[in-house]
């Protein structure tokens, strides 16, 4: 069925259980895929039902100017969207979804409003500056660049983050970006040829996922694609352990798999692990009350 969320009034179709409703399930976007269409969140709708598991998706809200949406309007997104779901599935247990960026947008909505577990891929526990350094380099060395490429990339993230900070001059900053632009490496650099005209368009560069975690209870099951080149997973885990000590946690490593839970690096339907949907039907069979 379908239906609108929050203020925003953004489209978003519920797909209910043929029989029973054991629980919900709320669909989070990762940064370039907003669209309810989008086939992981379509894969969650033909799945879960099956299970008795309810799944409402809807479309992020478009980006202003091109500025990527901040977590804070996402979360509220996300929690309108969770009252939506509930107003349909009454009092089973809803959780939240969140891919990539869908993940740290998942931990926050859920200090804000009641949810009974979270499901995280491609989770980052590090802030999106942090992880996006980790990301371009791992994508110069994947594409065969060596440490010299890989350290000079280094000094340009930094400093064009510090100019976002506005801790550095604009034409300081668009010089080390003219120069680079040379470079053949730099379309992996995932940065733009021009800057913005001012700093401070990047508003969550800095966000630190880890006093939101501490705060998160109840169960959570963290799914990671074993050469996931976007993720620095070894960190993220260690600061889950940190941080969330009252959370159940489970860890899933899907072989096979990279940054999505996708074999082969595709984006299709036919693509999604099969053992991504063993683990996250299995770990929902025991989170959520059986069947009736």
């Amino acid at each position: 069925m379908e239906t609108t969320i929050g203020a925003a009034r953004l489209p978003g179709v519920l797909d209910l259980p043929a029989g029973p409703v054991r629980g919900g399930l709320v669909v989070l976007h990762g940064s370039h895929a907003e669209q309810r269409s989008h086939f992981l969140y379509a894969h969650l709708a033909r799945l879960l039902p099956r299970a008795g598991i309810a799944v409402l998706r809807y479309d992020r809200r478009p980006r202003v100017a091109g500025h990527d949406v901040p977590l804070a309007d996402q979360a509220d997104d996300a929690s309108a969207a969770v009252a939506e779901l509930r107003r349909h599935v009454g009092a089973v247990p809803v959780g939240l979804w969140g891919f990539s960026q869908g993940a740290w947008a998942a931990a926050l909505t859920a200090t804000r409003c009641p949810v009974d577990f979270l499901v995280l891929v491609g989770c980052s526990a590090v802030s999106p500056a942090r992880q996006m350094r980790y990301g371009t380099a791992e994508q110069l060395r994947r594409n065969g660049y060596g440490p010299a490429d890989v350290a000079e990339l280094a000094r340009l993230r930094a400093l064009a983050e510090d100019y976002l900070r506005g801790d550095v001059a604009r034409p300081v900053a668009q010089a080390a970006i003219d120069a680079a632009a040379r470079r053949q490496w730099f379309p992996l650099a995932f940065l733009p040829e021009e800057l913005p005209a001012t700093p401070g368009t990047w508003t969550d560069m800095d966000y630190d996922p880890a006093p939101i975690l501490a705060r998160l209870t109840g169960p959570v099951l963290l799914c990671y694609g074993e050469t996931d080149a976007w993720i620095p997973i070894e960190d993220s885990l260690e600061v889950w352990r940190r941080t969330a000590r009252d959370a159940e946690l489970t860890v899933a490593r899907l072989a096979g798999c990279d940054h999505a839970p996708t074999l082969g690096e595709r984006e299709d339907l036919d693509s999604v692990s099969p053992q991504y949907e063993r683990v996250l039907l299995d770990w929902l069979d025991r989170t959520l009350p059986p069947p009736g």
